[in-house]
């Protein structure tokens, strides 16, 4: 069935429950999860000044995001699960974009992504990447929502 699964993480708790539902889904399909974490460069220039602050927060978020890719993979690993971890750095005019053009580049045939499950005002201020990727997708999404 699905055998190359893309669970873009962030941090949050939402991604979190999201890599654990993969991690179940491929444990019992034998199917291969790839991490997907974007660092977006463009939220560095918001409110920097010079080149060297510019630099720094750029490279403090991509340490951030390797971290982040680092323990994501090891918790998989541990459960037998192949996995793999990519982080991508730019200015992401849409992380929703970037996710669909990663599914089409490794060949995924699954995402799994938690959502926040945002409504009304809070989002269309906010937006939603997970809305994006469900709309646009060519392959099927399982979206995991938040608790509460």
């Amino acid at each position: 069935m699905y055998q190359r699964i893309l669970v873009p993480i962030d941090g949050s708790e939402t991604a979190q429950r999201g890599l654990e539902e993969a991690i179940a889904l491929a444990s019992r399909l034998g199917a291969t999860i790839r991490l997907f974490h974007v660092v977006d460069s463009l939220a560095v220039y918001v409110g920097m000044a010079d080149q060297a602050t510019l630099d720094e927060g750029r490279l403090e978020l991509r340490a951030d995001g390797l971290k982040l890719l680092q323990e994501a993979r090891q918790r998989v690993a541990e459960t037998g699960v192949q996995v793999d971890a990519r982080l991508l750095e730019c200015a992401a005019p849409s992380i929703g974009e970037l996710i669909l053009d990663e599914v089409r580049l490794w060949s995924a045939d699954l995402i799994v992504m938690g959502t926040h499950g945002h409504k009304g005002i809070r989002h269309l201020v906010l937006g939603s990447d997970a809305e994006y990727v469900v709309r646009r997708s060519p392959v099927p999404v399982l979206l995991v929502r938040a608790t509460g």
